[in-house]
């Protein structure tokens, strides 16, 4: 049974959130509380095993209530969030203290979506509440148990990892649930000169990757801007496809360039990373190393496929880092991923590749 912890200043939005959570027979909503100060309060009293958070609330905001929380009773935070500029810059930053995920408030638009997203991702993220405790009680200096978790291996036992030789000039990025964080850390780790153009495929609303890509290039030694269609390819900067469509490489005569579409229209997820690396490796072969972080579900093992034929390489990131180990396990079990690497490895290892 999942105990989660609903957090919002709205008695509508509470009530809602609530109702929807509990028609999974496999969740209860243990309380609810209207403000940070009450959500802090509940947050010690109850077990739960993952709290939503509402960015915007009176007396203690989203931001500095999850602050507090991470320092006294560290938990799964599931961000709620507005589908607006600063709503998707609050979103970011909360991911940056410690929100493992967020999800958008668009329930008037299609409840049943939402509310089938909503139970998805709290499912998901309970099962990080263990590695959360630990992490954050290291962070600040409070005693573990002297017991070891129980944590999942670097790789799997059996699994045979080849070498990735370069050099490469484009890396391919394919994440979901979880992902801006990873993103973060691993583009803000590559140097200005990094020999290589990167582009990221991030399952994300319209509204958000344009305040990420901003978030990113500001904190990055590479550049990044969200792609447009028609952008050439350049060594030392990253392009966020925009969210609710699809990026791809294409070639316009004897060069490669970003392809931004619409289509295919009926993808389930926009981007989808099946695109991205089915082309990257079609146009690019042996030039390209592909990245699967992450996420939810399978998407981009199909392409993972193509690119691997056609030469490319592939790194997969760890069920250990992950927040959800679904894209990831998805290449991992059938065999594609030459690499299987913790989260903190991964910028390294792209460095070393993409220069040979």
């Amino acid at each position: 049974m999942t105990r989660v912890l609903v957090v919002d200043d709205s008695t509508f939005m509470r009530n809602a959130i609530a109702s929807l959570l509990e028609q999974d027979p496999e969740i209860k909503v243990v309380g609810t509380a209207r403000d940070g100060l009450e959500a802090l309060q509940k947050a010690e009293e109850l077990d739960a095993d993952v709290m939503t958070l509402d960015v915007e609330m009176p007396r203690l905001g989203g931001l500095e209530t999850l602050q507090r929380l991470m320092k006294a009773s560290p938990m799964p935070v599931l961000m709620i969030s507005s589908l607006t500029e600063s709503g998707a810059e609050s979103t970011l930053k909360a991911m940056e203290y410690g929100a493992l995920d967020f999800i958008p408030k668009n329930m008037s638009n299609d409840r049943d979506s939402f509310g089938l997203e909503l139970r998805r991702k709290v499912t998901a993220l309970a099962r990080r509440k263990a590695i959360i405790r630990l992490k954050y009680r290291r962070i600040n200096n409070i005693a573990v148990p002297a017991a070891p978790l129980t944590r999942a291996p670097a790789q799997p036992a059996d699994y045979v990892q080849t070498p990735c030789y370069g050099p490469r000039d484009l890396v391919v990025v394919g994440v979901s649930t979880g992902g801006p964080p990873v993103v973060q850390k691993i583009l803000s780790a590559l140097p200005a000169d990094l020999p290589a153009c990167i582009l990221v495929a991030q399952h994300m609303p319209a509204a958000f990757t344009g305040p990420f890509a901003k978030r990113l290039d500001s904190v990055c030694s590479i550049g990044v801007t969200e792609a447009a269609d028609g952008d050439r390819l350049k060594n030392g900067h990253a392009y966020v496809c925009p969210g609710g469509r699809h990026i791809s490489v294409r070639m316009r005569g004897p060069l490669p360039e970003v392809a931004v579409t619409d289509e295919p229209r009926d993808a389930l997820y926009k981007p989808t990373v099946n695109l991205l690396m089915e082309s990257a490796g079609k146009n690019m072969g042996r030039r390209t190393l592909g990245v699967m972080l992450t996420g939810m579900g399978s998407d981009g093992c199909d392409g993972a496929k193509i690119l691997k034929e056609k030469g490319g390489c592939l790194i997969a990131q760890n069920e250990a880092s992950c927040v959800v180990y679904g894209m990831p396990k998805a290449v991992i079990d059938a065999k594609l991923a030459n690499q299987i690497l913790d989260a903190d490895d991964i910028a390294q290892a792209i460095m070393t590749i993409v220069k040979g």
